[in-house]
Protein backbone atom coordinates (compact mmCIF):
# COMPACT_ATOMS: atom_id res chain seq x y z
CA UNK A 1 0.00 0.00 0.00
CA UNK A 2 0.96 3.81 -0.87
CA UNK A 3 1.95 5.98 1.92
CA UNK A 4 2.43 9.12 3.35
CA UNK A 5 4.73 8.73 6.68
CA UNK A 6 6.03 12.55 7.58
CA UNK A 7 8.44 13.82 10.99
CA UNK A 8 5.48 15.47 13.20
CA UNK A 9 5.59 19.01 13.21
CA UNK A 10 7.39 19.69 9.59
CA UNK A 11 5.34 21.18 7.47
CA UNK A 12 6.14 20.89 3.72
CA UNK A 13 5.83 22.45 0.22
CA UNK A 14 3.79 21.08 -2.25
CA UNK A 15 4.42 22.46 -5.86
CA UNK A 16 1.81 21.72 -9.10
CA UNK A 17 1.80 23.63 -12.28
CA UNK A 18 -0.17 24.11 -15.63
CA UNK A 19 -0.12 25.52 -19.41
CA UNK A 20 -2.45 27.44 -21.09
CA UNK A 21 -4.13 26.27 -24.06
CA UNK A 22 -1.76 28.12 -26.34
CA UNK A 23 0.94 25.73 -24.96
CA UNK A 24 2.61 23.50 -28.05
CA UNK A 25 1.65 20.45 -26.06
CA UNK A 26 -1.60 21.49 -25.45
CA UNK A 27 -2.16 22.80 -28.53
CA UNK A 28 -1.13 19.34 -29.76
CA UNK A 29 -3.80 17.86 -27.46
CA UNK A 30 -6.82 19.64 -28.46
CA UNK A 31 -6.00 18.78 -31.78
CA UNK A 32 -6.05 15.12 -31.63
CA UNK A 33 -9.24 15.53 -29.58
CA UNK A 34 -11.29 17.38 -32.07
CA UNK A 35 -10.20 15.08 -34.63
CA UNK A 36 -11.33 12.12 -32.09
CA UNK A 37 -14.19 14.12 -31.56
CA UNK A 38 -15.62 14.12 -35.17
CA UNK A 39 -14.37 10.83 -35.84
CA UNK A 40 -16.94 9.62 -33.12
CA UNK A 41 -19.57 12.39 -33.89
CA UNK A 42 -20.24 10.78 -37.34
CA UNK A 43 -19.42 6.96 -36.60
CA UNK A 44 -20.05 6.31 -32.82
CA UNK A 45 -17.98 3.01 -33.27
CA UNK A 46 -14.46 4.54 -34.83
CA UNK A 47 -11.55 3.02 -32.98
CA UNK A 48 -8.81 6.46 -32.71
CA UNK A 49 -5.70 6.51 -31.51
CA UNK A 50 -4.38 10.27 -32.91
CA UNK A 51 -1.39 11.62 -32.56
CA UNK A 52 -0.08 15.45 -32.95
CA UNK A 53 3.22 17.49 -33.64
CA UNK A 54 3.19 20.84 -33.91
CA UNK A 55 6.21 23.11 -34.68
CA UNK A 56 7.13 25.92 -36.80
CA UNK A 57 4.23 26.54 -39.39
CA UNK A 58 3.71 22.92 -39.57
CA UNK A 59 1.03 20.03 -37.96
CA UNK A 60 2.16 16.36 -37.98
CA UNK A 61 -1.16 14.49 -37.77
CA UNK A 62 -0.57 10.37 -37.51
CA UNK A 63 -2.20 7.60 -36.00
CA UNK A 64 -4.42 4.88 -36.32
CA UNK A 65 -8.16 4.67 -36.71
CA UNK A 66 -10.87 2.16 -37.69
CA UNK A 67 -14.09 4.06 -38.86
CA UNK A 68 -17.08 4.32 -41.14
CA UNK A 69 -16.86 8.36 -41.48
CA UNK A 70 -15.13 10.57 -43.54
CA UNK A 71 -13.70 14.08 -41.80
CA UNK A 72 -11.60 16.81 -43.32
CA UNK A 73 -8.51 16.60 -40.92
CA UNK A 74 -7.18 19.79 -42.14
CA UNK A 75 -9.93 22.06 -41.57
CA UNK A 76 -10.63 20.53 -37.67
CA UNK A 77 -6.68 21.55 -37.36
CA UNK A 78 -6.82 24.61 -38.42
CA UNK A 79 -10.05 25.51 -37.00
CA UNK A 80 -8.71 24.40 -33.36
CA UNK A 81 -5.43 26.68 -33.88
CA UNK A 82 -7.55 29.66 -34.92
CA UNK A 83 -9.60 29.34 -32.01
CA UNK A 84 -6.95 29.05 -29.95
CA UNK A 85 -5.56 32.12 -30.84
CA UNK A 86 -2.81 31.94 -33.42
CA UNK A 87 -4.11 33.50 -36.02
CA UNK A 88 -1.17 36.35 -36.70
CA UNK A 89 1.66 35.64 -39.11
CA UNK A 90 4.40 37.18 -35.97
CA UNK A 91 3.76 34.12 -34.27
CA UNK A 92 5.16 32.13 -36.71
CA UNK A 93 2.41 29.79 -36.69
CA UNK A 94 -1.11 30.59 -37.74
CA UNK A 95 -4.45 28.18 -38.18
CA UNK A 96 -4.80 29.99 -41.72
CA UNK A 97 -1.07 29.66 -43.26
CA UNK A 98 -0.09 26.59 -41.44
CA UNK A 99 1.04 23.11 -43.27
CA UNK A 100 -1.20 20.25 -42.11
CA UNK A 101 0.04 16.20 -42.95
CA UNK A 102 -1.96 13.78 -42.57
CA UNK A 103 -0.31 10.60 -42.15
CA UNK A 104 -3.02 8.98 -40.44
CA UNK A 105 -3.78 5.47 -41.70
CA UNK A 106 -5.93 2.37 -40.27
CA UNK A 107 -5.91 0.65 -36.98
CA UNK A 108 -4.20 -2.74 -36.90
CA UNK A 109 -6.39 -5.84 -37.36
CA UNK A 110 -4.22 -7.92 -34.90
CA UNK A 111 -5.21 -4.92 -32.04
CA UNK A 112 -9.03 -4.76 -33.21
CA UNK A 113 -9.48 -8.34 -32.98
CA UNK A 114 -9.07 -8.02 -29.10
CA UNK A 115 -11.64 -4.97 -28.49
CA UNK A 116 -14.50 -5.70 -31.04
CA UNK A 117 -16.89 -7.92 -29.67
CA UNK A 118 -20.02 -9.41 -30.94
CA UNK A 119 -21.86 -7.76 -28.07
CA UNK A 120 -20.53 -4.57 -26.40
CA UNK A 121 -20.55 -5.63 -22.83
CA UNK A 122 -17.68 -8.52 -24.03
CA UNK A 123 -15.17 -5.62 -25.71
CA UNK A 124 -12.08 -5.96 -24.23
CA UNK A 125 -9.64 -3.48 -23.10
CA UNK A 126 -7.34 -1.57 -25.93
CA UNK A 127 -4.41 -1.92 -24.28
CA UNK A 128 -2.64 -3.06 -21.04
CA UNK A 129 -1.69 -1.09 -18.32
CA UNK A 130 -2.67 1.07 -14.83
CA UNK A 131 -4.96 3.44 -14.42
CA UNK A 132 -4.78 5.58 -11.75
CA UNK A 133 -7.89 8.00 -10.28
CA UNK A 134 -7.82 10.51 -7.68
CA UNK A 135 -9.67 12.72 -5.51
CA UNK A 136 -8.76 14.97 -2.34
CA UNK A 137 -11.43 17.01 -0.49
CA UNK A 138 -9.00 19.82 -0.48
CA UNK A 139 -11.69 21.82 -3.00
CA UNK A 140 -14.94 21.70 -4.09
CA UNK A 141 -13.89 19.74 -7.31
CA UNK A 142 -12.15 17.05 -5.52
CA UNK A 143 -8.95 18.39 -7.16
CA UNK A 144 -5.77 18.74 -5.60
CA UNK A 145 -5.85 22.82 -4.46
CA UNK A 146 -2.35 23.57 -6.05
CA UNK A 147 -3.36 22.13 -9.28
CA UNK A 148 -6.96 23.91 -9.13
CA UNK A 149 -5.52 27.38 -8.60
CA UNK A 150 -2.61 26.70 -11.35
CA UNK A 151 -5.42 26.12 -13.72
CA UNK A 152 -7.82 28.94 -12.77
CA UNK A 153 -4.52 30.98 -13.21
CA UNK A 154 -4.44 30.37 -16.88
CA UNK A 155 -7.77 30.29 -17.68
CA UNK A 156 -8.52 33.91 -16.37
CA UNK A 157 -5.21 34.84 -17.95
CA UNK A 158 -6.91 33.41 -21.44
CA UNK A 159 -10.16 35.72 -20.63
CA UNK A 160 -7.91 38.56 -20.23
CA UNK A 161 -6.41 38.25 -23.34
CA UNK A 162 -9.52 37.59 -25.42
CA UNK A 163 -11.32 40.86 -23.36
CA UNK A 164 -7.86 42.69 -24.86
CA UNK A 165 -8.58 45.49 -22.66
CA UNK A 166 -7.45 44.89 -18.95
CA UNK A 167 -3.85 43.69 -20.64
CA UNK A 168 -3.76 44.42 -23.89
CA UNK A 169 -0.67 42.46 -24.68
CA UNK A 170 -0.58 39.03 -24.06
CA UNK A 171 -0.07 36.53 -26.45
CA UNK A 172 -1.63 32.25 -26.10
CA UNK A 173 1.72 30.22 -24.81
CA UNK A 174 2.03 30.40 -20.99
CA UNK A 175 2.54 28.01 -18.10
CA UNK A 176 1.82 28.48 -13.92
CA UNK A 177 2.99 26.93 -11.21
CA UNK A 178 2.12 27.39 -7.30
CA UNK A 179 3.59 26.13 -4.14
CA UNK A 180 1.46 25.78 -1.40
CA UNK A 181 2.94 25.10 2.58
CA UNK A 182 0.83 22.06 4.38
CA UNK A 183 1.19 21.64 8.24
CA UNK A 184 2.44 18.13 9.15
CA UNK A 185 -1.31 16.98 9.36
CA UNK A 186 -1.76 17.65 5.49
CA UNK A 187 -3.30 20.89 5.97
CA UNK A 188 -3.26 24.33 3.64
CA UNK A 189 -1.64 26.80 5.15
CA UNK A 190 -0.39 29.21 2.75
CA UNK A 191 0.56 29.95 -0.70
CA UNK A 192 4.24 29.96 -0.99
CA UNK A 193 5.08 31.06 -4.45
CA UNK A 194 3.35 31.71 -7.63
CA UNK A 195 5.69 30.77 -10.88
CA UNK A 196 3.59 32.77 -14.12
CA UNK A 197 5.31 32.85 -17.91
CA UNK A 198 3.44 34.20 -20.54
CA UNK A 199 3.89 34.79 -24.12
CA UNK A 200 3.99 38.51 -25.17
CA UNK A 201 3.94 41.25 -27.76
CA UNK A 202 7.32 43.07 -27.68
CA UNK A 203 5.56 46.39 -26.47
CA UNK A 204 8.49 48.32 -25.67
CA UNK A 205 12.30 48.23 -26.62
CA UNK A 206 13.28 48.08 -22.98
CA UNK A 207 13.15 44.19 -21.25
CA UNK A 208 13.23 45.44 -18.15
CA UNK A 209 10.65 48.14 -18.69
CA UNK A 210 8.46 45.17 -20.22
CA UNK A 211 9.13 42.52 -17.48
CA UNK A 212 7.97 45.32 -14.79
CA UNK A 213 5.14 45.65 -16.62
CA UNK A 214 4.03 42.49 -17.01
CA UNK A 215 4.85 41.61 -13.30
CA UNK A 216 2.55 44.30 -12.19
CA UNK A 217 -0.30 43.75 -14.31
CA UNK A 218 -0.33 40.17 -13.62
CA UNK A 219 -0.08 40.59 -9.76
CA UNK A 220 -2.40 43.19 -8.95
CA UNK A 221 -4.71 42.85 -12.14
CA UNK A 222 -5.08 38.85 -13.18
CA UNK A 223 -4.31 37.19 -9.16
CA UNK A 224 -7.20 39.13 -7.88
CA UNK A 225 -10.04 38.42 -10.34
CA UNK A 226 -8.66 34.84 -9.38
CA UNK A 227 -9.25 34.73 -5.49
CA UNK A 228 -12.33 36.43 -6.74
CA UNK A 229 -13.52 32.91 -7.79
CA UNK A 230 -11.80 30.74 -4.58
CA UNK A 231 -13.87 29.76 -1.63
CA UNK A 232 -12.93 32.00 1.28
CA UNK A 233 -10.53 29.21 2.72
CA UNK A 234 -8.95 29.42 -0.08
CA UNK A 235 -8.67 33.44 -0.45
CA UNK A 236 -6.98 33.37 2.90
CA UNK A 237 -3.67 31.25 1.63
CA UNK A 238 -3.11 34.47 -0.32
CA UNK A 239 -0.70 36.95 1.66
CA UNK A 240 2.03 39.51 1.20
CA UNK A 241 4.65 37.50 1.33
CA UNK A 242 3.91 35.11 -1.84
CA UNK A 243 7.49 35.07 -3.80
CA UNK A 244 6.07 35.69 -7.65
CA UNK A 245 8.11 34.79 -10.07
CA UNK A 246 6.36 36.68 -13.30
CA UNK A 247 8.18 35.47 -16.77
CA UNK A 248 11.56 35.18 -14.75
CA UNK A 249 14.04 34.64 -17.61
CA UNK A 250 12.78 38.14 -18.85
CA UNK A 251 10.73 38.79 -22.39
CA UNK A 252 8.65 35.57 -23.91
CA UNK A 253 7.79 37.03 -27.24
CA UNK A 254 8.83 33.46 -29.15
CA UNK A 255 6.53 31.22 -27.75
CA UNK A 256 3.97 28.38 -29.46
CA UNK A 257 5.14 26.32 -31.40
CA UNK A 258 7.24 28.22 -33.11
CA UNK A 259 9.44 28.45 -29.92
CA UNK A 260 9.35 24.71 -28.65
CA UNK A 261 7.79 21.69 -30.96
CA UNK A 262 4.21 20.30 -29.10
CA UNK A 263 3.52 16.67 -28.77
CA UNK A 264 0.29 14.83 -28.10
CA UNK A 265 0.31 13.52 -24.36
CA UNK A 266 3.38 15.20 -23.29
CA UNK A 267 1.26 17.27 -20.21
CA UNK A 268 -0.27 13.74 -18.24
CA UNK A 269 0.58 15.42 -14.81
CA UNK A 270 -0.93 18.90 -15.94
CA UNK A 271 -4.27 16.47 -17.04
CA UNK A 272 -4.65 14.53 -14.20
CA UNK A 273 -3.58 15.84 -10.43
CA UNK A 274 -0.28 17.57 -10.55
CA UNK A 275 1.81 15.39 -8.83
CA UNK A 276 -0.52 13.97 -6.16
CA UNK A 277 -1.90 10.36 -6.19
CA UNK A 278 0.07 8.59 -8.85
CA UNK A 279 -0.22 8.43 -12.54
CA UNK A 280 0.25 4.96 -15.18
CA UNK A 281 2.13 6.42 -17.80
CA UNK A 282 -0.67 6.75 -20.45
CA UNK A 283 -2.18 10.08 -22.19
CA UNK A 284 -5.45 11.07 -22.82
CA UNK A 285 -5.77 12.71 -25.93
CA UNK A 286 -6.99 11.33 -29.18
CA UNK A 287 -7.84 8.36 -27.71
CA UNK A 288 -11.45 6.71 -27.80
CA UNK A 289 -13.37 4.99 -25.11
CA UNK A 290 -11.83 1.46 -25.94
CA UNK A 291 -8.48 2.77 -25.01
CA UNK A 292 -8.81 2.64 -21.09
CA UNK A 293 -5.45 4.69 -20.94
CA UNK A 294 -8.75 7.26 -20.82
CA UNK A 295 -11.69 5.65 -20.37
CA UNK A 296 -10.50 3.38 -16.56
CA UNK A 297 -8.96 6.67 -15.31
CA UNK A 298 -11.75 8.74 -15.97
CA UNK A 299 -13.81 6.01 -14.08
CA UNK A 300 -11.36 5.67 -11.45
CA UNK A 301 -11.68 9.45 -11.04
CA UNK A 302 -15.53 9.08 -10.75
CA UNK A 303 -14.92 5.95 -7.76
CA UNK A 304 -12.57 8.54 -5.86
CA UNK A 305 -14.69 11.53 -6.22
CA UNK A 306 -17.87 10.01 -5.06
CA UNK A 307 -15.84 8.07 -2.09
CA UNK A 308 -14.56 11.31 -1.14
CA UNK A 309 -18.06 13.21 -1.45
CA UNK A 310 -19.77 10.57 0.80
CA UNK A 311 -17.58 11.28 3.25
CA UNK A 312 -15.73 7.74 3.28
CA UNK A 313 -12.35 9.57 3.07
CA UNK A 314 -10.98 12.99 2.62
CA UNK A 315 -8.49 11.58 0.18
CA UNK A 316 -8.58 8.28 -2.19
CA UNK A 317 -6.59 7.25 -4.70
CA UNK A 318 -7.90 4.40 -7.31
CA UNK A 319 -5.69 1.99 -9.08
CA UNK A 320 -7.23 -0.31 -11.75
CA UNK A 321 -4.96 -2.31 -14.31
CA UNK A 322 -5.78 -4.45 -17.77
CA UNK A 323 -4.78 -6.45 -20.04
CA UNK A 324 -5.42 -5.75 -23.80
CA UNK A 325 -8.85 -7.78 -25.08
CA UNK A 326 -9.05 -9.00 -21.85
CA UNK A 327 -12.85 -7.63 -20.72
CA UNK A 328 -12.57 -7.11 -16.47
CA UNK A 329 -9.67 -5.95 -14.91
CA UNK A 330 -7.05 -7.58 -13.94
CA UNK A 331 -6.75 -5.82 -10.32
CA UNK A 332 -8.47 -2.90 -7.90
CA UNK A 333 -6.79 -1.20 -5.52
CA UNK A 334 -8.24 1.87 -2.90
CA UNK A 335 -5.68 3.51 -0.93
CA UNK A 336 -7.54 6.25 1.53
CA UNK A 337 -3.85 7.25 3.27
CA UNK A 338 -5.18 6.39 6.54
CA UNK A 339 -7.95 8.89 6.54
CA UNK A 340 -10.72 6.54 6.09
CA UNK A 341 -13.52 7.83 8.02
CA UNK A 342 -15.31 4.08 8.58
CA UNK A 343 -14.25 1.14 10.17
CA UNK A 344 -12.72 -1.20 6.82
CA UNK A 345 -9.52 -1.86 5.69
CA UNK A 346 -8.41 -0.23 2.33
CA UNK A 347 -8.14 -3.45 1.42
CA UNK A 348 -12.06 -4.62 2.33
CA UNK A 349 -13.00 -1.02 0.96
CA UNK A 350 -11.35 -2.37 -2.51
CA UNK A 351 -13.35 -5.48 -2.50
CA UNK A 352 -16.61 -3.04 -2.56
CA UNK A 353 -15.91 -1.19 -5.01
CA UNK A 354 -14.67 -4.14 -7.65
CA UNK A 355 -17.98 -5.48 -7.15
CA UNK A 356 -19.46 -2.20 -8.73
CA UNK A 357 -16.45 -2.11 -11.04
CA UNK A 358 -16.75 -5.25 -12.59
Amino acid sequence: MLSRKRNKNMPYLFTSESVSEGHPDKVADQISDALLDNFLAFDPESKVACETLVTTGQVVLAGEVKTDSYIDVQHIARDVINRIGYTKGEYQFSGDSCGVISLIHEQSQDINQGVDRATKEEQGAGDQGMMFGYATNETENFMPLALDISHKILIELAALRRENKDITYLRPDAKSQVTIEYSDDNVPQRIDAIVISTQHDPFSNNDNEMLSKIKKDLVEILIPRVIAQLPEYAQKLFNDNITYHINPTGKFVIGGPHGDTGLTGRKIIVDTYGGKGAHGGGAFSGKDPSKVDRSAAYAARHVAKNLVAAGLASEVLIQVSYAIGVVEPTSILVDTYGTANVEMTDGEISKIVARYLI
